[in-house]
């Protein structure tokens, strides 16, 4: 057994398959630039860039696992 990691349990292979779970993440607290700008500071990268000049759009990430999530805009962004 792997050696637990937070919530998440380590194991020795490698990601090989999409993810079984895909999460879209809506910050409350940023925008969702500032929010993208936290995540790669904390070791995500990017893999698809959907923002739109004109503000619309999301942000596709990986973590440094390989796990893809999108980040979305702030209910505040959308709103305005």
């Amino acid at each position: 057994m792997g050696d637990v990691e937070g919530d998440r349990i380590a194991v020795p292979e490698g990601k090989t398959v999409k993810n079984r779970v895909h999460f879209d993440w809506a910050p409350t607290e940023r925008t969702r630039d500032q929010e993208v700008e936290r995540i790669l500071t904390l070791g995500g990268t990017v893999h698809e860039d959907h923002r739109t000049p004109e503000g619309p759009g999301w942000v596709t990430m990986k973590d440094p696992e390989g796990n893809e999530f999108c980040v979305e805009r702030s209910a505040a962004e959308r709103a305005s």
